[in-house]
């Protein structure tokens, strides 16, 4: 467990460091404004993925995360207010960026076994890409026509 632990403040602390630029450059967040939030953020998921270790049930670790930081930001719990007002310093897409990253390398590092289940996977996993993308733009676009800015 301490080696898990070890590594996962490792690789917090560099995809930390990845969303603090990326909150400055694209979201002019100076990064000691991010600091805090982006500390709750980790500290909150740290915590998820220590009581998934802990508790014998099978629940993925995103749950323990997602409840405890529901818990700590409901109104009347001490220092919700102050977890949601750092926390709001931390731009979505600045976190996205950095995450998605690392999945696409753990992918890459495993394109062997991927090419494994077969080249229908291959042509199915293109198509979820294609749709999702035009999805999103059809979504964007749509919502972008109903606010008047295209």
């Amino acid at each position: 467990m301490l080696k898990s632990l070890k590594e996962w403040i490792l690789v917090f602390i560099l995809i930390g460091m990845i969303m603090l630029v990326g909150n400055w450059v694209g979201y002019d967040v100076l990064p000691l404004d991010a600091l805090p939030g982006l500390a709750v953020l980790i500290g909150i998921s740290l915590a998820g993925l220590v009581i998934h270790k802990l508790l014998p049930f099978q629940i993925p670790s995103i749950a323990y995360i997602g409840i405890l930081g529901l818990i700590l930001t409901l109104p009347g719990v001490p220092g919700s207010e102050q977890i949601v007002a750092w926390t709001a310093q931390v731009n979505l897409l600045a976190i996205a960026t950095p995450i998605l990253a690392y999945a696409g390398i753990s992918i890459g590092r495993s394109w062997f076994d991927f090419v494994q289940l077969g080249w229908k996977t291959i042509v199915v996993g293109m198509f979820v890409l294609l749709g999702t993308f035009l999805g999103s733009a059809v979504v964007a676009e749509v919502v972008l026509r109903m606010q008047g800015i295209i």
